[in-house]
Protein backbone atom coordinates (compact mmCIF):
# COMPACT_ATOMS: atom_id res chain seq x y z
CA UNK A 1 0.00 0.00 0.00
CA UNK A 2 1.44 3.39 -1.02
CA UNK A 3 1.84 5.99 1.70
CA UNK A 4 -0.25 9.10 1.03
CA UNK A 5 1.19 12.52 1.83
CA UNK A 6 -1.00 14.85 3.87
CA UNK A 7 -1.81 17.80 1.58
CA UNK A 8 -1.81 20.35 4.41
CA UNK A 9 1.50 19.19 5.95
CA UNK A 10 3.31 22.44 5.15
CA UNK A 11 0.49 24.53 6.60
CA UNK A 12 0.57 22.37 9.74
CA UNK A 13 4.32 22.92 10.08
CA UNK A 14 3.89 26.68 9.70
CA UNK A 15 1.16 26.72 12.34
CA UNK A 16 3.30 24.64 14.72
CA UNK A 17 6.14 27.14 14.24
CA UNK A 18 3.73 29.97 15.00
CA UNK A 19 2.69 28.20 18.22
CA UNK A 20 6.34 27.87 19.22
CA UNK A 21 6.90 31.56 18.51
CA UNK A 22 3.79 32.48 20.50
CA UNK A 23 5.04 30.37 23.42
CA UNK A 24 8.31 32.29 23.31
CA UNK A 25 6.41 35.60 23.28
CA UNK A 26 4.41 34.48 26.34
CA UNK A 27 7.66 33.64 28.16
CA UNK A 28 9.07 37.06 27.28
CA UNK A 29 5.89 38.79 28.46
CA UNK A 30 6.01 36.88 31.76
CA UNK A 31 9.60 37.98 32.28
CA UNK A 32 8.65 41.57 31.44
CA UNK A 33 5.79 41.42 33.95
CA UNK A 34 8.08 40.04 36.64
CA UNK A 35 10.56 42.85 35.96
CA UNK A 36 7.83 45.49 36.17
CA UNK A 37 6.55 43.98 39.43
CA UNK A 38 10.10 44.00 40.81
CA UNK A 39 10.45 47.69 39.87
CA UNK A 40 7.10 48.35 41.58
CA UNK A 41 8.30 46.73 44.81
CA UNK A 42 11.48 48.83 44.65
CA UNK A 43 9.46 52.01 44.11
CA UNK A 44 7.18 51.11 47.03
CA UNK A 45 10.23 50.55 49.26
CA UNK A 46 11.66 53.94 48.25
CA UNK A 47 8.30 55.57 48.98
CA UNK A 48 8.15 53.88 52.39
CA UNK A 49 11.64 55.16 53.23
CA UNK A 50 10.61 58.70 52.37
CA UNK A 51 7.32 58.31 54.26
CA UNK A 52 9.13 57.00 57.36
CA UNK A 53 11.65 59.82 57.11
CA UNK A 54 8.78 62.34 56.87
CA UNK A 55 7.08 60.87 59.93
CA UNK A 56 10.34 60.88 61.88
CA UNK A 57 11.02 64.52 61.03
CA UNK A 58 7.43 65.46 61.86
CA UNK A 59 7.75 63.74 65.23
CA UNK A 60 11.11 65.47 65.78
CA UNK A 61 9.55 68.86 64.98
CA UNK A 62 6.71 68.25 67.43
CA UNK A 63 9.19 67.34 70.14
CA UNK A 64 11.18 70.47 69.43
CA UNK A 65 8.01 72.56 69.61
CA UNK A 66 7.06 70.92 72.91
CA UNK A 67 10.49 71.70 74.33
CA UNK A 68 10.17 75.31 73.21
CA UNK A 69 12.69 76.12 70.54
CA UNK A 70 13.34 79.20 68.45
CA UNK A 71 11.02 80.17 65.67
CA UNK A 72 13.82 80.13 63.09
CA UNK A 73 14.60 76.53 63.88
CA UNK A 74 10.88 75.66 63.59
CA UNK A 75 10.70 77.47 60.24
CA UNK A 76 13.76 75.57 59.02
CA UNK A 77 12.15 72.32 60.12
CA UNK A 78 8.88 73.26 58.37
CA UNK A 79 10.76 74.10 55.18
CA UNK A 80 12.59 70.78 55.37
CA UNK A 81 9.31 68.96 56.03
CA UNK A 82 7.84 70.65 52.99
CA UNK A 83 10.76 69.37 50.87
CA UNK A 84 10.33 65.86 52.25
CA UNK A 85 6.61 66.06 51.60
CA UNK A 86 7.26 67.09 47.99
CA UNK A 87 9.65 64.18 47.64
CA UNK A 88 6.93 61.90 49.04
CA UNK A 89 4.51 63.19 46.40
CA UNK A 90 7.13 62.47 43.72
CA UNK A 91 7.64 58.95 45.09
CA UNK A 92 3.85 58.38 45.15
CA UNK A 93 3.70 59.42 41.51
CA UNK A 94 6.53 57.03 40.66
CA UNK A 95 4.64 54.19 42.38
CA UNK A 96 1.42 55.02 40.52
CA UNK A 97 3.26 55.24 37.20
CA UNK A 98 4.91 51.89 37.89
CA UNK A 99 1.53 50.38 38.80
CA UNK A 100 0.33 51.48 35.35
CA UNK A 101 3.38 49.80 33.82
CA UNK A 102 2.55 46.59 35.71
CA UNK A 103 -1.05 46.71 34.47
CA UNK A 104 0.14 47.24 30.89
CA UNK A 105 2.51 44.28 31.24
CA UNK A 106 -0.36 42.15 32.60
CA UNK A 107 -2.54 43.12 29.63
CA UNK A 108 0.27 42.32 27.20
CA UNK A 109 0.75 38.93 28.85
CA UNK A 110 -2.97 38.19 28.69
CA UNK A 111 -3.09 39.15 25.00
CA UNK A 112 -0.08 36.93 24.29
CA UNK A 113 -1.77 34.03 26.13
CA UNK A 114 -4.96 34.51 24.12
CA UNK A 115 -2.95 34.56 20.90
CA UNK A 116 -1.16 31.37 21.94
CA UNK A 117 -4.50 29.74 22.76
CA UNK A 118 -5.90 30.63 19.32
CA UNK A 119 -2.83 29.32 17.56
CA UNK A 120 -2.92 26.08 19.54
CA UNK A 121 -6.56 25.66 18.58
CA UNK A 122 -5.63 26.06 14.92
CA UNK A 123 -2.96 23.36 15.25
CA UNK A 124 -5.38 21.08 17.09
CA UNK A 125 -7.95 21.53 14.32
CA UNK A 126 -5.39 20.66 11.68
CA UNK A 127 -4.20 17.65 13.69
CA UNK A 128 -7.78 16.43 13.99
CA UNK A 129 -8.25 17.00 10.26
CA UNK A 130 -5.06 15.06 9.52
CA UNK A 131 -6.24 12.10 11.63
CA UNK A 132 -9.63 12.12 9.90
CA UNK A 133 -7.91 12.46 6.53
CA UNK A 134 -5.69 9.45 7.27
CA UNK A 135 -8.75 7.37 8.18
CA UNK A 136 -10.46 8.44 4.98
CA UNK A 137 -7.42 7.64 2.84
CA UNK A 138 -7.07 4.26 4.56
CA UNK A 139 -10.72 3.48 3.76
CA UNK A 140 -10.27 4.54 0.15
CA UNK A 141 -7.11 2.42 -0.17
CA UNK A 142 -8.92 -0.59 1.31
CA UNK A 143 -11.78 -0.11 -1.18
CA UNK A 144 -9.31 0.16 -4.06
CA UNK A 145 -7.41 -2.91 -2.85
CA UNK A 146 -10.70 -4.77 -2.47
CA UNK A 147 -11.65 -3.93 -6.03
CA UNK A 148 -8.23 -4.98 -7.28
CA UNK A 149 -8.50 -8.26 -5.37
CA UNK A 150 -11.99 -8.86 -6.77
CA UNK A 151 -10.72 -8.11 -10.25
CA UNK A 152 -7.71 -10.35 -9.74
CA UNK A 153 -9.96 -13.08 -8.38
CA UNK A 154 -12.25 -12.77 -11.41
CA UNK A 155 -9.29 -12.96 -13.78
CA UNK A 156 -7.97 -16.07 -12.00
CA UNK A 157 -11.42 -17.63 -11.99
CA UNK A 158 -11.95 -16.95 -15.68
CA UNK A 159 -8.48 -18.27 -16.56
CA UNK A 160 -9.09 -21.40 -14.50
CA UNK A 161 -12.50 -21.80 -16.11
CA UNK A 162 -11.02 -21.51 -19.60
CA UNK A 163 -8.22 -23.93 -18.70
CA UNK A 164 -10.72 -26.45 -17.37
CA UNK A 165 -12.87 -26.17 -20.55
CA UNK A 166 -9.84 -26.66 -22.78
CA UNK A 167 -8.86 -29.91 -21.12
Amino acid sequence: MAQAIYPLAQILQVKIRRVENAEQVVKEKKIALENEEKKLRERELEREKVRNHYRAKLFQMREEMDLGTTSTKIQQMRAYLKLVQEKLVVEDKKVKDQELQVEAAKKNLELAKQDLFRKRQEVDKLETHRIDWKKEVRKEMEIIEGREMDELGNVIFITNLRKSKNF
